[in-house]
């Protein structure tokens, strides 16, 4: 059997990107990939290259992947190897390392990631991510007390041209490491099957992302050390929350506009059921696909790590920006060498304020 019948036949289902993957049927050229010998040096080749073992992979002198290819390069190494992901029979933990030992923490870290991408509210908080090679980074500090020295207007002659004055903050701020160990031996998930493995890694993506989605909340509320706390203004009513409260939290925005408000469940139930916003089209979207209506053209982000007395709203486009120092990255040494129990999966990564105007907290509860 040669490697296009190989495919068509078992190694191939599951591999395939989305939910038909037992379906797919067709040739996929393995020459290239059957030339790459991937071990622990291809993975420092990559880290020393700032790239996933996936992105290099697909580097033109590796193996990248032709228009239409239903497999990226690295799909193309699981094909290679004969690891199933799914169907009726995906292979086991134990014969993954069995057949390919090198792939399983560059399959840990995909599937992770995935995860992540299950919980795609924070790409829409952050203004911007940066990736740097140090361990603090100063953000801008842009002066905006007097909006009229920078404000368009016509120029007489001799006159001053407006300026708009951008200098550093004064502190920088800390790029903090994060680590999360895999706690678990060899052996609690030798017989289990990718695809039951695939699921946990997905959980502790949505994990990740999940808690730091509460570290940009801390960051919008409390600023980033450089005195740059939000705005707090208080509803009419202390510990009442009102469609007038949230007009007046809106009307805080300007020349910005409120297009996110974050706050516990608890005030979201709070808006999800003011009078105001029961628009029968507004329920009936929400009770068929659990879709959050718009209150005042404002996404509404649940975050459980907001204070259950806070609003946040803010200008997702100039609020706050992430700051990376190292990728999401796996220890694969570790995996490959079957020690579970000691492999950490670690980030570098901190939330830096852009415009402090930009964003606003109400205050529900006061005395």
């Amino acid at each position: 059997m040669d490697f296009n019948q190989f495919l068509q036949s078992a190694a191939y289902a599951g591999l395939k990107r989305g939910a038909d993957s037992d379906n797919v049927t067709g040739p996929v050229d393995l020459n290239r990939a059957t030339a790459i010998e991937v071990n622990k040096e291809l993975y420092l080749e990559a880290e020393a290259r700032g790239l996933s073992l996936s992105e290099m992979l697909e580097l033109d002198e590796f193996d990248s992947t032709p228009s239409g290819c239903p497999l990226d390069a690295f799909e193309r190494q699981l094909a290679l190897a004969g690891v199933r992901l799914s169907g009726k029979s995906p292979t086991t933990v134990d014969q993954f390392f069995q057949q390919a030992p090198t792939l399983l923490p560059e399959f840990m870290l995909r599937e992770i990631k995935k995860g992540m991408a299950m919980r795609p509210e924070l790409g829409r908080l952050v203004a911007n991510t940066t990736t740097i090679a140090s361990n603090s980074y100063t953000p801008f500090f842009i002066d905006t007390a007097n909006s009229s020295k920078f404000s368009l207007r016509p120029i007489g002659e001799g006159a001053d041209v407006p300026q708009l004055l951008v200098t550093e903050q004064t502190h920088a701020v800390k790029v903090t490491d994060y680590g999360l160990a895999l706690k678990t031996s060899y052996k609690a998930l030798r017989y289990r099957t990718t695809s039951q493995f695939r699921v946990l890694l997905w959980y502790i993506g949505f994990k990740i992302q999940t808690d730091k989605i509460g570290m940009l909340v801390d960051t919008i509320i409390n600023g980033d050390g450089n005195d740059n706390a939000a705005t707090v203004v208080n509803t009419a009513t202390s510990g009442t929350l009102t469609y007038d409260d949230l007009i007046n939290l809106w009307s805080q925005f300007s020349p910005f506009e409120m297009n996110t408000i974050i706050c516990h469940v608890n005030q979201m139930k709070t808006i999800l059921t003011l009078d105001e916003f029961k628009d029968p089209m507004a329920g009936y979207r929400f009770q068929q696909t659990g879709d959050l209506f718009s209150p005042l053209g404002a996404t509404l982000v649940r975050s459980d790590e907001v204070d259950s007395d806070l609003v946040l709203g803010l200008d997702k486009r100039f609020a706050v920006e992430e700051v990376i120092t190292q990728p999401l990255m796996v220890e694969y040494d570790k995996i490959i060498e079957q020690r579970f129990e000691e492999a950490v999966i670690s980030e570098s990564v901190t939330y830096a304020k852009v415009i402090k105007e930009a964003s606003v907290v109400l205050d529900t509860v006061w005395t």
